[in-house]
């Protein structure tokens, strides 16, 4: 993969594709509840921002790429809610300890390389009791499809920037210190089951 299509590409077809209209029932669902300041962890090109609840004070936005970071521009400027973009590395987040009341990933931990450490990252700057709002695509609950998933695993890598698609979510959760509270799984209508096995949820910094 070019250096040229990870930059300026890319960002552009995630934009796309993580932007339909046929999302934003299940966006709203991940941010219900949010509340005081937040860590969006994957900001992309601001996808949730219009999802935000009332609640929420400050995100802090972890988006390492600058053009998602521009096409996110237009959303931040609606927002009523202060946007401020914080480190760039989710794998090593800058911000200090217990300083987030809450956390928010949609459809971000398939691609981060090392999910574990983004994890633990969240993990560590939550406030005891802090939770991780999710949606997330990963390993699918039934086997036939799980098969499928791993043969094609590394085609998608190739061609969406690093996705995997045999992530169990729930699984690194909780490996990372958290205890899943709520949690829906099904597939995403009109999607082909492989790429959309979905997992909705919370879970409670323990």
């Amino acid at each position: 993969m070019t250096n040229l299509y990870k930059k300026h590409v890319l960002p552009r077809l995630v934009a796309l594709s993580c932007g339909t209209r046929s999302l934003d029932p299940m966006r709203t669902r991940a941010c219900s509840g949010l509340a005081g300041r937040v860590l969006e962890l994957g900001f992309g090109s601001g996808s949730n921002v219009g999802h935000y609840p009332e609640g929420m004070t400050e995100v802090v936005a972890i988006e390492p790429s600058d053009t998602a970071w521009r096409l996110s521009a237009g959303a931040r400027a609606a927002s009523a809610i202060r946007i401020l973009r914080g480190s760039v590395d989710g794998q090593q987040l800058g911000e200090p300890d217990g300083y987030f009341d809450a956390a928010l990933s949609t459809f971000t931990l398939c691609t981060i390389p090392d999910a574990a450490a983004a994890l633990a990252e969240v993990h560590r700057v939550l406030k005891p009791g802090g939770t991780l709002h999710f949606l997330e695509h990963g390993l699918a609950p039934d086997e036939k499809v799980q098969r499928f998933q791993r043969r094609v695993e590394p085609l998608q890598k190739a061609l969406a920037g690093g996705c995997h698609l045999t992530r169990s979510v729930v699984e690194m959760l909780h490996d990372a210190g958290f205890q899943t509270t709520e949690l829906d799984t099904f597939y995403l209508p009109g999607a082909p089951r492989f790429e959309g096995a979905i997992s909705l949820g919370v879970a409670t910094r323990s």
